[in-house]
C-alpha cells in the first residue's frame, strides 16, 4: 500500500486538480475549434485578394485591344465625318436631326475616350473594366444610332462593342 508521505496533502490535490481543470477546459474548447470546419479559400471576401487567373488575364487584355481598335474605327469615322460630311449619304426623315458634321464630333471624342480606356485596360483594374462597359455600352448606342449613316460601319463596330461588354463583363470568380 501506499504510504501517507507518498500521497500529497489534501489541499495539494486540490489546488492541482484546479490547476488542471482550466487546462482541461481550454483543450477542450480548441478541441471544439478544430471539429468545425473551415471556409472554404474563396468565401467571404477572400477571392479579391487572389490572383486573377491566366484566362481572366486574357479576357482582359482581348477587350482592351477590341476597345482600342473599336475606338480607333470611331475616332477615324468621325474624323471622315467632320472633314467630309458630303461622303455619307444622309436618309430623309430619319428620327434624329444631328448633322453629319455633329455625329463626326460624337465619334471623335468617343474613339479618343474609347482609346484612352483601352490602354488603362491593361492595368486590370476594376474601375478601369466599368469605365471600359460604359464606354463601350454608349459605343454601341452612338453606332446604333449612326446606322442610317453608314450602316455595315455601324453595326461592325456594334459587333466589337458587345464583344468588349462581354469580355469585360464576365465573372472573375471560380475560373482556373
Amino acid at each position: 500500500m501506499s504510504s501517507a508521505q507518498d500521497q500529497p496533502p489534501r489541499d495539494a490535490r486540490a489546488g492541482a486538480q484546479e490547476a488542471t481543470r482550466p487546462q482541461d477546459a481550454a483543450r477542450a474548447q480548441e478541441s471544439a475549434r478544430a471539429s468545425v470546419p473551415r471556409p472554404a479559400p474563396h468565401y467571404e471576401g477572400q477571392a479579391a485578394h487572389a490572383e486573377p487567373s491566366p484566362a481572366q488575364r486574357g479576357l482582359t487584355f482581348a477587350a482592351a485591344v477590341l476597345l482600342m481598335i473599336g475606338g480607333t474605327f470611331n475616332f477615324f469615322e468621325g474624323l471622315a465625318a467632320v472633314i467630309r460630311g458630303s461622303f455619307f449619304v444622309v436618309l430623309p426623315n430619319y428620327a434624329y436631326n444631328i448633322s453629319v458634321t455633329g455625329w463626326g464630333w460624337f465619334h471623335l471624342i468617343l474613339g479618343v475616350v474609347a482609346f484612352l480606356t483601352g490602354c488603362f485596360l491593361f492595368v486590370d483594374s476594376p474601375v478601369a473594366r466599368v469605365i471600359g462597359v460604359i464606354i463601350a455600352s454608349v459605343s454601341a448606342i452612338v453606332n446604333f444610332l449612326y446606322i442610317p449613316y453608314y450602316p455595315v460601319w455601324s453595326v461592325v463596330l456594334i459587333a466589337i462593342d458587345a464583344v468588349v461588354i462581354w469580355a469585360l463583363a464576365s465573372p472573375r470568380r471560380g475560373w482556373t
